[in-house]
């Protein structure tokens, strides 16, 4: 059976618990509100100071510079004057971030390091200067502001330097024997990486690796030729280069050893009593030769007025000449050019054979030509005949006749070339002689006829 309750009791009771729960919720929902308040306050002064807070107006451009000289990294920074409204004071650091190094803060040099300075526009635009620069200064940079947050930008420094080749693992100028495997080799630094190269210093191809397809260009540091030969010989150019001006080549000399060799363009010549005659051999040899002609009996021929020796040299190529004057019958026989190094020696034989000399006999030739000229004309309705007129002329010793004919502009009319200039009357002279002639026949005919 439940106790009994009393009706005062009960309401004593919901009104104390009423009086509790407001005790405690009231204060609670009243402190929210006022949080509330004091968070939009707060935001709207944040809202406002960030407009006032410093920033950054441009990042921070890289820099590329080639070792030696100056570079310059730039931070422009706006609101640095604000500090006033805000009362604080904001301050521009430079900072180096692989070592954490401060540089400078505001208008002072922390570093100690002499090629660092720094400048400044007006408080906005702030440049660090860094004189003669080494590649110990590539890296990254920071320019901050003393907010809170710390706000920064960033900027890399780049330091290139051309390439350079590093004499003590290059080859040096060598001297090898025919036959044998060479390597050259060639070491350059830089930054960035140098890329090597070799070619001949003549521009001709090379061959090499055993290869039997020549190149002009062979790529890398090692250049290896197997089975060198005397074709090889030259001197040969590593070159560096790394977008770095300037480029750098090294100059290596290949001399490759071998016996004399030689080659004669003509083994037999032939020449007459009195003339000069050339004789010619080709030789070939390194370490060079020494040159020089033999007659027959292996007597050295000297250069005087008989004799002149010429020797002119190309590499390891050497042309020579012996040129004989005014030859004579006790020159005709056999010269030896003879070629000598210290790996050896070698000889050519030439014969000089005498030949005919050529006729001094000198004959003319008369060349005649014959005209036969022919001309019809009238006269009395009569046609001429063609006869001989006196302008037949002999012609040389052969007793051969020639017809001489002058052209005239007048196609009815022709006239014979004279043979001379008139003699003094000779046209009443002529007319005479007709005279004469036709007396003459009128007296035969008289005396002869019958009586």
């Amino acid at each position: 059976m439940w106790p009994h309750r009393s009706p005062g009791r009960s309401w004593r009771t919901s009104f104390v618990l009423i009086f509790i729960v407001q005790l405690i919720f009231i204060p609670l929902l009243a402190t929210g509100r006022r949080a509330r308040n004091v968070e939009t306050v707060k935001s709207v002064e944040e809202f406002n100071n960030e407009a006032l807070m410093p920033r950054f107006a441009e990042p921070i451009q890289n820099v590329t510079v080639t070792i030696g000289r100056d570079a310059l990294l730039a931070c422009v920074v706006d609101n640095l004057r604000n500090y006033k409204a805000l009362r604080v004071l904001w301050q521009v650091a430079w900072v180096r971030v692989d070592t954490q190094t401060i540089l400078s803060i505001h208008h002072n040099v922390i570093t100690q390091n002499p090629r660092i300075s720094l400048s400044y526009n007006d408080h906005r635009s702030w440049y660090l200067h860094i004189k003669n620069v080494q590649e110990a200064d590539r890296g990254w940079y920071m320019c901050q502001v003393n907010t809170d947050p710390m706000r920064s930008r960033k900027g890399y420094l780049q330091v290139v330097v051309p390439p350079s080749i590093v004499d003590k693992e290059t080859s040096t100028d060598l001297v090898v024997r025919e036959t044998v495997n060479v390597t050259l080799t060639c070491k350059a630094v830089g930054y960035p990486e140098p890329y090597v190269m070799w070619r001949r210093e003549d521009g001709d191809d090379i061959f090499y690796n055993g290869e039997n397809v020549p190149v002009n260009v062979v790529d890398g540091e090692v250049l290896h030729i197997t089975k060198v030969s005397r074709l090889h010989m030259g001197a040969y150019l590593c070159i560096a280069s790394n977008g770095v001006p300037p480029s750098i080549s090294k100059r290596v000399e290949l001399r490759v050893q071998f016996p004399p060799m030689l080659s004669i363009p003509n083994q037999l010549e032939g020449a007459y009593i009195g003339q000069d005659v050339s004789l010619e051999c080709h030789t070939e040899a390194y370490p060079t030769s020494i040159n020089y002609w033999t007659t027959e009996s292996g007597d050295m021929i000297v250069s005087g007025d008989k004799y002149e020796a010429v020797s002119v040299d190309n590499g390891y190529n050497k042309y020579m000449m012996l040129k004989i004057r005014s030859v004579s019958s006790t020159d005709f026989g056999s010269y030896q050019c003879v070629a000598k190094n210290s790996l050896g020696e070698t000889d050519g034989l030439i014969k000089l054979d005498e030949i005919p000399a050529p006729s001094t006999t000198t004959t003319s030739t008369v060349i005649t030509t014959t005209t036969n000229v022919k001309k019809k004309g009238r006269l009395n309705n009569k046609q001429w005949r063609d006869r001989p007129s006196d302008n037949l002329v002999p012609q040389g010793d052969h007793g051969t006749s020639e017809w001489r004919e002058t052209a005239g502009d007048d196609d009815d009319g022709y006239t014979l070339p004279s043979l001379g200039p008139p003699r003094d009357g000779g046209d009443s002279l002529m007319r005479k002689s007709s005279i004469f002639d036709v007396m003459l026949v009128i007296c035969l005919a008289i005396t002869l006829q019958p009586r």
